[in-house]
C-alpha cells in the first residue's frame, strides 16, 4: 500500500525534525485530518501547550491554551488495539469519544491505560530526542513550537 510509507515531519523551533510514520491502517479519518491540516499550514507556529514528563507532549491547538481546535467538524473515534507506548502519536479529545479535532499528543513512555480510548494515528520513527527535549509544563513557561509541518508520500 503506497500510503503505508507516508510521513509527517514536524520541524521544531529547537532545530530538530520529528518524523512520524502515519498509520492510515489504524485511523484513516484521523490521518486524513492531520495531513489536511499540515498541508494547509494549520500546525505551523503552534506550540506544545501541555508537556508532562514521563507521560506525553500535547499540541495542535492554534490558541496554545488546550481549549481550541480547527474549524473542521470533530472526528468519529477510530480506537484500535494499538498500544500507547513511547513514540506513539494519538489524538487528544474531551470526555466525548467523538470529539478529536486537531490536538494530538506524543507519548514519552508507556501509557497503556489509554489503550482503546484514544485514536492512535502514527508513531515517531526519527527525532524522538527532540520531543524529549520540549520544555515541560502545563503550560510550559516558554513552550516548544512547531515551525513547519510537512507531509511526504
Amino acid at each position: 500500500m503506497a500510503d503505508a510509507q507516508q510521513t509527517l515531519t514536524l520541524t521544531l523551533d529547537s532545530g530538530g525534525d520529528v518524523v512520524i510514520r502515519l498509520r492510515p491502517d489504524l485511523a484513516p479519518g484521523h490521518v486524513e485530518r492531520i495531513t489536511t491540516l499540515a498541508k494547509d499550514g494549520f500546525y505551523d507556529g503552534v506550540v506544545f501547550h501541555r508537556v508532562i514528563p514521563g507521560f506525553m507532549a500535547q499540541g495542535g491547538d492554534p490558541t496554545g491554551t488546550g481549549t481550541s481546535g480547527s474549524d473542521l467538524p470533530d472526528l468519529k473515534a477510530e480506537f484500535s488495539r494499538e498500544p500507547h507506548v513511547r513514540g506513539v502519536c494519538s489524538m487528544a479529545r474531551t470526555s466525548n469519544p467523538n470529539s478529536a479535532n486537531s490536538q494530538f499528543f506524543i507519548c514519552f513512555d508507556d501509557a497503556r491505560f489509554l489503550d482503546g480510548q484514544y485514536t492512535v494515528w502514527g508513531e515517531v520513527i526519527e527525532g524522538m530526542n527532540h520531543v524529549d527535549a520540549l520544555p515541560k509544563g502545563e503550560p510550559p513557561a516558554n513552550p516548544g513550537k512547531i515551525i513547519k509541518a510537512t507531509v511526504s508520500e
